[in-house]
Order: structure tokens, then C-alpha cells, then sequence
């Protein structure tokens, strides 16, 4: 019974960790990352809210700055710069898709809020 007891403490601790490092990205040197927006199976992150309007909120955890975009109906609409260790938070419309861009190596996490509609 202490087996089983381990066990299930061992995947529960197991599966915590792996979710809370799911929205963290390792940007490549001239990588650009759809983050989410392009549909199921396909985005790096999932945004529990995209069925409305949601809130991105992006860290640079690395020693590089990015740029953040964010595209609408295949046309761009905001394009921000993120130092090193600064955070912002993005308004997505319903239907909107956020990339990373980066010409140095990086290191971004992405977590989403529940927007206003």
C-alpha cells in the first residue's frame, strides 16, 4: 500500500512540474515561435481562453531582447520589444496569433489571463 501511496505522490509531483514548465520557450538564434493562435496541435502554448479575448503575459527570462507579435485576420497588428527580465502583458483578440521573434538566443514565459469582451 506504501508503494502505491509513493507512486501516486511521485506523478502528481511529476506532473506539476512538467505544467508549470510547459510556457517556457527557448528562442533560438533568428527563430520566430507561433506561441499560439494558429490552432489545435500546432501552437507552443495553450490558451485556456481562446475562445474569447484573452490576456498574454510574456517574461523575458533570458539576456537578450525579443520582439512580440501579434498578428489579426493574417495582418499585423502590434509588434513590441522585451528586454532582459522585464515583463509585459499583451491584449489578444479572439482569433489572434502571438509569435516571438528573436535574433540572439532567448528564453520567454508565457502565461494567459482571461480577457475583457
Amino acid at each position: 500500500m506504501k508503494k502505491y501511496i509513493l507512486l501516486f505522490v511521485l506523478l502528481f509531483a511529476l506532473q506539476s512540474y512538467a505544467q508549470k514548465d510547459e510556457s517556457v520557450f527557448e528562442l533560438k538564434p533568428s527563430q520566430s515561435m507561433v506561441i499560439t493562435g494558429k490552432g489545435a496541435g500546432q501552437d507552443a502554448a495553450i490558451n485556456p481562453y481562446m475562445d474569447g479575448n484573452s490576456i498574454a503575459v510574456i517574461k523575458n527570462l533570458g539576456k537578450n531582447k525579443f520582439t512580440i507579435r501579434v498578428e489579426y485576420q493574417g495582418k499585423l497588428f502590434q509588434t513590441r520589444e522585451l528586454d532582459p527580465n522585464t515583463t509585459t502583458k499583451i491584449a489578444l483578440r479572439q482569433g489572434s496569433q502571438l509569435f516571438l521573434d528573436s535574433e540572439l538566443a532567448g528564453k520567454a514565459k508565457v502565461d494567459f489571463k482571461k480577457g475583457t469582451n
